[in-house]
């Protein structure tokens, strides 16, 4: 079965280390409709594994490969789309099929015939499969893939040599898809529940590392080795990806919450010392993200940091780093308050996507909120675990000096397009204002429940924000789903509209979604004020009765405004709505 999408009974409708196709369009193509969604040829047949094997050409800056999916029809079903983007050529495709041979039954390959239609090829099998039935379809290929020209933001093949003139390649693909380098069913909504085989060719001087554990090397007449990568964990098409350089390896073991974790690092050899004082932090991390997200969710296949020819990617126990070897991102703060010049950007940052974007991973990647927002809030978790809790409140806080309010956080679906690049920082203090509604041990029991329930899932945001708001409600500290309506579905940050009338504190929401539910605490007269507010005038409950001109302050943690009505307006307000209360 298709890894397990968890469906509740709802309708399923960058910046930075961002995906690739954050390009703010409003009209889309039939080639879009066809990359981010699910047709029929798409939606009857489920990717069971994939065995990829390629052998890249750095003279050529071309590859060949071999793509094996073994699949299973959900549903009765003939015609495939596969994707593959041009200029990749596909030179033959195999498939199984039975043969009876004096008696016995024996398994034979057959060449199909197939229709290329842009970046898809249309392959129709030899007979319509019925529900429950397994195949696998083998397909041959060559070519030279599309370049990453700045990865990983426009990402492909990468093409690099270190410092010492060696060949060093790699893909970034994140948006962009696998299929950049390898065919697949190219969408986040079918994972291969059993995993995966990477096998890459490179030279003898040279080392290739993938994803998951290495199972074997195959040393080849021709001067080059085969390293044979096996991932047995669920895993995203774009998380698959071989890098080939000059490396050098260590490893060690960090005790976690499932036992002992395989933690291994490859860098470029004239790094080692770098890396060796950097990757200090690795097990100082886990211990954290484990105590506030549980479990690393991949300990079958290990946890890896491998030094790649770009900034960084959550590529799934593989992890992508190219930070320089320095803390902060790239050497700075994204926040602008110091605190996150304590530890390094990618290895928190892509790390933590091994929980929310690889572990739980969003079926449209409309929805990428869920891995970024999630995400970018590990990077206060870990904060408040290295420096304190006041010290991660100033973090997110200041990382909303990089919110834009563009366009939604959600992006449309069905298109393969993301939608604003402020599902980081917007997301995160989302994340943080939800926390100091719900209070912190609710909170940290919801991430761990989160991690339980979605582990190794494909979901939707609105299947996460059922969770969410089914987790805590009680009468004031509870969420809405007008809350996630006003902060993914619209550009708008709530105004608090306040107002001292005869002792008492009315509050209302202003610049809101219709109906907007937002329970905000505020600080005034020395009191702190803790209430669910809406779009209407309503009081705070206070015991006494407030000073005219006492100053009223909305805590911080929430990420909205505030304004003060004027003289004129209370007077008005009093003749009013006010008017008898």
């Amino acid at each position: 079965m298709q890894r397990m999408v968890l469906l509740l009974p709802l309708l399923w409708m960058g910046t930075f280390t961002s995906a690739q196709l954050n390009d703010q369009r409003n009209s889309f193509t039939r080639a879009d409709s066809l990359r981010g969604g699910i047709g029929q040829e798409r939606a009857w047949w489920n990717a069971v594994s994939y065995d990829v094997w390629v052998r890249p050409d750095p003279a050529e800056r071309s590859i060949r490969g071999i793509t094996t999916i073994a699949f299973d029809a959900v549903a009765e079903g003939r015609r495939m789309q596969i994707d593959l983007q041009q200029p990749l050529v596909v030179d033959s495709i195999l498939v199984d099929e039975p043969a009876f041979v004096d008696g016995t039954i024996s398994i034979r390959q057959r060449s199909l015939a197939f229709e290329r239609d842009g970046d898809i090829i249309w392959l129709d099998l030899p007979g319509t499969m019925k529900a429950g039935e397994a195949n696998t379809v083998m397909i041959l290929y060559h070519g030279v893939p599309k370049a990453a020209k700045n990865p990983p933001w426009d990402g492909g093949w990468i093409w690099r040599k270190d410092s010492a003139g060696n060949p060093w390649m790699s893909v970034a693909c994140q948006g962009l898809g696998a299929s950049v380098w390898f065919p697949c069913k190219d969408h986040q909504s079918d994972e291969p529940e059993e995993g995966a085989m990477l096998r890459i060719t490179a030279p003898d001087s040279l080392q290739a590392i993938g994803n998951g554990r290495l199972i074997s090397t195959w040393k080849n007449a021709d001067g080059t080795t085969t390293w044979n990568w096996q991932v047995r964990s669920p895993i995203n098409t774009y998380n698959l990806i071989p890098y080939i350089g000059n490396y050098t390896h260590w490893n060690e073991v960090c005790q976690g919450k499932e036992g002992p974790l395989q933690c291994d690092y490859w860098v470029l050899a004239s790094n080692e010392a770098k890396a060796r004082d950097q990757f200090k932090q690795v097990p100082e991390m886990l211990r954290c993200f484990e105590e506030w997200l549980g479990p690393y969710p991949f300990y079958e296949d290990g946890y890896k940091l491998v030094e790649a020819p770009h900034l960084g990617m959550e590529h799934q126990s593989a992890i992508a780093y190219g930070n320089n070897y320095v803390n902060g991102y790239r050497g700075s703060d994204l926040s602008g308050t110091g605190h996150g010049l304590e530890w390094d950007y990618i290895i928190i940052h892509e790390s933590g996507h091994e929980w929310f974007g690889n572990s739980i991973t969003t079926a449209d990647i409309a929805d990428m909120w869920v891995h970024e927002g999630f995400t970018d809030y590990t990077e206060t978790i870990f904060t408040e675990c290295q420096q304190g809790v006041k010290s991660a409140q100033e973090y997110v806080i200041g990382l909303r000096k990089n919110i834009r309010n563009d366009r939604p956080v959600i992006g449309p679906y069905g298109v393969n397009q993301e939608g604003s690049g402020d599902m980081y920082y917007k997301g995160a203090n989302l994340l943080h204002m939800i926390r100091h509604i719900v209070g912190d041990s609710t909170f940290k029991a919801l991430l761990l429940d989160m991690n339980r329930t979605f582990r190794h899932s494909v979901v939707t945001s609105t299947q996460v924000e059922a969770f969410l708001i089914g987790y805590n409600a009680t009468t004031l500290a509870r969420l809405d789903q007008t809350l996630f309506d006003q902060y993914l579905r619209t550009t708008k940050i709530p105004t608090l509209e306040h107002a001292l009338v005869n002792g008492r504190l009315w509050m209302r929401w202003v610049n809101a979604v219709p109906g907007l539910q937002l329970p905000v605490r505020v600080l005034v007269d020395g009191s702190t004020v803790f209430g669910l507010v809406g779009t209407g005038w309503q009081a705070a409950a206070t015991e006494d009765r407030l000073k005219r001109k006492a100053p009223v302050q909305v805590d911080p943690a929430w990420y909205v405004h505030a304004r003060t009505l004027s003289r004129r307006e209370i007077k008005a307000l009093k003749r009013t709505e006010l008017k008898g209360r």
